[in-house]
């Protein structure tokens, strides 16, 4: 057999072989043995001493070729059995994105946080801004400025936790009422504010009282403000929170910080009035309170009483929520209670 029928020879043995490989350390194995320097074209080529100078460039060509063929029929038959083992294996890792996620609960805002949110944007809608204040305060602005001097009996029914002799955990919000005064400037307007945020008292907790609970002060001061502005304020909120079924009533009453002053309450949610442990058989809660400055209260923060006049009030968002959602028990506001909360999800 000629030197260049070997070549060919060899040329359709290794590219068959190549095809029929089904591994590839075969293909490896096929490359070292055909390719190679021990392989059979470099010893084929040796019989070149044998042939004609001039046939000589055709049978390096040929041999070239067939290096060339060889080796593309090896690289081909690779890259598909790469492609075998890769498809094979996202086969058997393949995750059927057609099952259904594992649900998750969504949380919502706490209830008296919706409760507080509504009734801020009631009031931002009356040009009221937000101020909430300290919690903890100097007895100065928490008593003093709202005309409780030291040894007053009003201190008595707001008996808190101090700190020290002069710091203490606020017991209402109307303590931001001296420094709000005292900070604004009349020149540019009315001072129109409302301060959400937790209060503390030393009360004994049941289904209507707390230690801790939430209050809302209002505060309107400027020239000619009067009751009437007042009660206007008033019916509005009711109106917005708690629609026009629920009863409400205005009664006189006493703060030391107002004069007049005046109660609002609310017929009771649990049993419409006519008597329960919630309302203590009243058949009316008090929510609100509410009442014209104290010219004290306004001197003290350097405001002219005969010019000037003020409207404040102060209201419960745990009285509020209980009212419109008919929860009978403050307690349940603070017991993170999945099963209490998840009712309310939206509400507002």
């Amino acid at each position: 057999m000629s030197l260049n029928d070997k070549l060919k020879d060899l040329r359709k043995n290794g590219v068959n072989e190549a095809k029929r490989a089904e591994k590839l350390q075969e293909l490896n194995d096929l490359r070292v043995n055909l390719l190679g320097k021990k392989g059979p074209i470099t010893k084929a080529l040796r019989g070149m001493k044998g042939v004609p100078a001039e046939e000589r460039p055709e049978i390096g060509t040929l041999a070239n070729n067939v290096k060339k063929d060889i080796q593309l029929a090896i690289e081909e038959k690779m890259d598909e059995l790469n492609k075998q083992m890769i498809a094979k294996k996202l086969e058997e890792e393949t995750i059927d994105v057609t099952l259904p996620a594992q649900s998750r609960n969504i949380g919502t805002r706490h209830i008296l946080k919706q409760t507080i949110e509504d009734i801020e944007e009631f009031f931002i809608g009356l040009g009221y801004r937000v101020d909430a204040g300290h919690e903890v305060e100097e007895d100065h602005y928490n008593f003093e400025r709202l005309n409780i001097p030291k040894n007053h009996p009003a201190r008595d029914m707001q008996d808190t936790f101090y700190l020290t002799d002069e710091l203490l955990m606020r017991t209402q919000t109307s303590a931001q009422e001296g420094r709000d005064m005292e900070s604004h400037d009349f020149s540019k307007g009315p001072l129109k504010v409302i301060s959400p945020g937790v209060v503390y008292r030393r009360d004994d907790d049941d289904a209507t009282h707390s230690h801790q609970f939430h209050q809302i002060e209002g505060l309107v001061v400027d020239k000619n403000v009067s009751m009437a502005d007042l009660k206007g304020t008033l019916e509005a909120l009711c109106r917005h929170v708690f629609g026009p079924n629920r009863e409400i009533r205005f009664r006189p009453s006493y703060f030391p910080f107002t004069e007049p002053s005046v109660e609002v309450d609310v017929s009771c949610f649990n049993c419409n009035g006519e008597g329960c442990r919630i309302c203590k058989y009243t058949g009316w809660i008090e929510v609100l309170g509410a009442g014209l400055s104290h010219p004290n209260v306004l001197e003290m923060s350097g405001i002219d009483s005969t010019v000037y006049s003020g409207i404040a009030f102060g209201l419960g968002p745990e009285r509020f929520a209980m009212l419109k959602y008919g929860i009978t028990d403050i307690r349940d506001f603070y017991l993170n209670d999945v099963r209490f909360l998840e009712q309310f999800k939206g509400v507002n």
